[in-house]
């Protein structure tokens, strides 16, 4: 009988959603590190913004100053904007983790009942195979005795030639 052909697509289903959920996370993660990359930029803008506020204030330059206090300012403003969707993004990224290893233990549930299937069937298979010879056996040794009761020989001449003479 062999493996059904809903198990086979129940599996097929399953292998189908895990690397669904695998792509999902793949994009998540990707997400995340977009995230940190810009608030890593932000902490940098920051940086250069406060190097220029102190080498203005060593050279005097007042719209360097100005310059490097505004771009410190614009880069806190966009960290306090980027860490929120960066804890967002963390958290979607978990769930999406916890989502692809609920899929995959589907997917190995699956694997394991269509493996209990394939492995009944050729149990069956074993076991159609050893009733034939058995029936085969019994039908033989059946032939046998019936020939050896009614008188008749079992086999032929031990010597063909014998029966000439």
């Amino acid at each position: 009988m062999g493996v059904s052909w809903a198990l086979l697509r129940l599996l097929r289903i399953r292998e189908l959603e895990e690397e669904q959920s695998r792509v999902a996370l793949e994009s998540a993660l990707g997400e995340v590190a977009r995230l940190e990359q810009a608030l890593a930029g932000a902490a940098e803008r920051d940086r250069q913004g406060r190097i220029l506020v102190t080498r203005s204030a060593k050279d005097g330059e007042l719209p360097d100053r100005l310059a490097g206090i505004e771009e410190s300012h614009a880069a806190r403003r966009r960290s306090l904007l980027l860490v929120p969707l960066l804890e967002s993004a963390e958290k979607a990224a978990a769930s999406m983790r916890e989502d692809l290893l609920r899929k995959r233990v589907e997917r190995r549930q699956a694997e394991s009942l269509v493996e209990e299937a394939r492995a009944e069937a050729a149990t069956e298979a074993l076991r159609r195979e050893q009733q034939g010879l058995d029936d085969w056996l019994r039908a033989r040794n059946w032939n046998v005795r019936a020939t050896q009761c009614e008188g008749l020989p079992t086999e032929g001449p031990e010597d063909p030639d014998d029966t000439a003479t």
